[in-house]
């Protein structure tokens, strides 16, 4: 490319418009890192699974809570530096990690008690990606509802690339919430899952439509207390209800609301065929 490049050239037009575009979308490029870094502490600190470090009194966890604080400080400061409540909004996130800590031991012990492969809690810590997949979205959850802008995503994100789970964190999911398996399981933004709620993988909780008008409305279904969802279920609305005790087959493809204590299921057909008959070609596409 030529240093005396003509100002009519594609070339640089194209600079030009890149140069605009960096510009207005700038971003601190160790957003995303020092987001998951941030995670990571926080996992080291609320569960001994995934740490050397020993706390022997008291005072020690609450100078650890101080440090985590100002880390999020920084964080928030890394994200946005025109926000002035940093301050509020990382001991608001702070303080909520009490409850969070004990949602988290409802969550694991739910999986443990209800999944006959499960040996111990710790193993359900450690291995378990829905388990995983709900720890990193109740942290979140918590940044979304401070406004914090980016950061929850980066971390629903890395539970999606690290457990083939996507949780929006706007979902507001009571505890204990077991998610069984779990790979393609996707819960959307504006869902809302009550207590004891068991979903297995493939299964999706999903808007109707995906307008961008209706950005601010309630897209995605609200799931009551004690429902299961069995695998590649797919449902979808926001008025869309499923009523408490109730069970929602695998492949069940739901849009309209279901009273408590229904079992809905996809019926299925099995074609048994002898050696004489000779299907289509299409029948053994499956």
């Amino acid at each position: 490319m030529n240093n005396n490049e003509d100002l009519n050239s594609p070339f640089y037009q194209f600079a030009s418009k890149l140069l605009d575009k960096r510009e207005i979308h700038a971003c601190n490029a160790s957003l995303k890192k020092e987001s998951i870094f941030f995670f990571d502490e926080l996992k080291d600190f609320l569960f001994p699974h995934f740490s050397n470090k020993v706390y022997y009194v008291p005072e020690e966890v609450i100078a650890k809570l101080r440090l985590l604080e100002r880390n999020l400080i920084t964080l928030l400061k890394i994200n946005n530096n025109k926000d002035n409540d940093f301050d509020k909004k990382a001991h608001t996130f702070i303080s909520k990690l009490p409850a969070i800590h004990d949602m988290l031991w409802a969550d694991a012990d739910a999986i443990f008690k209800g999944d006959p492969a499960a040996e111990s809690i710790d193993e359900v810590i450690l291995a378990y990606p829905g388990f995983m997949a709900i720890f990193i979205y109740r942290l979140a959850h918590e940044l979304y509802k401070l406004k914090i802008s980016i950061i929850p995503r980066i971390l629903t994100e890395h539970a999606h690339e690290i457990t083939g789970i996507d949780i929006h964190p706007g979902a507001e999911i009571d505890s204990p919430f077991f998610i069984d398996h779990g790979t393609g399981i996707v819960i959307g933004e504006t869902t809302v899952i009550g207590k004891n709620v068991k979903i297995y993988q493939g299964v999706t909780l999903g808007a109707l439509s995906v307008d961008k008008s209706l950005v601010h409305s309630k897209r995605h279904p609200t799931i009551q207390d004690d429902v299961i969802i069995y695998s590649q279920a797919v449902i979808l609305g926001g008025d869309t209800v499923i009523g408490k005790n109730s069970i929602v087959g695998g492949n069940a493809w739901v849009t309209q609301s279901v009273p408590s204590n229904s079992v809905i299921y996809s019926k299925s057909e099995v074609r048994v065929r002898s050696n004489e008959q000779y299907f289509d070609t299409l029948e053994y596409i499956i």
